[in-house]
């Protein structure tokens, strides 16, 4: 299943990084952003099967965006991506309504895990 992708980070090289995984993976790439509003602004215009999403950006913060997104779209899927791997922000954004996180750096294989549990929460309606 090929899903439509919105990747959000601030980091031009990272954006680069996860949708090169994601193409490879068979997923297309529908927009990027490089901060939370306009991850926010991406998200109701594309509404993608899927987002990634950076934790910690300028402007709005990906938990502000993560929380606002989820409030207009209760079916949004989305995998949160962070630099540091504390327990309690990622627990924070799994309970806001991500699907998955994952923590830089990550292999390949661990986005195409994520990506999988986004599919099959789809594919179970959940």
């Amino acid at each position: 299943m090929s899903l439509r992708i919105l990747v959000v980070d601030d980091a031009a090289f990272m954006r680069h990084m996860i949708k090169k995984i994601l193409t490879d993976l068979g997923h297309e790439i529908v927009g990027e952003a490089a901060n939370g509003i306009e991850a926010c602004e991406q998200f109701d215009q594309l509404k993608p099967d899927l987002m990634t999403l950076d934790l910690i950006m300028p402007k709005m913060g990906g938990m502000e965006a993560l929380q606002k997104i989820c409030a207009k779209h209760a079916d949004a899927r989305v995998v949160v991506i962070s630099a540091v791997d504390q327990r309690q922000p990622l627990m924070d954004a799994l309970k806001c309504g991500a699907t998955d996180y994952l923590v830089k750096p990550f292999e390949k294989e661990r986005v195409e895990e994520a990506i999988g549990r986004v599919e099959n929460a789809a594919a179970v309606g959940g």
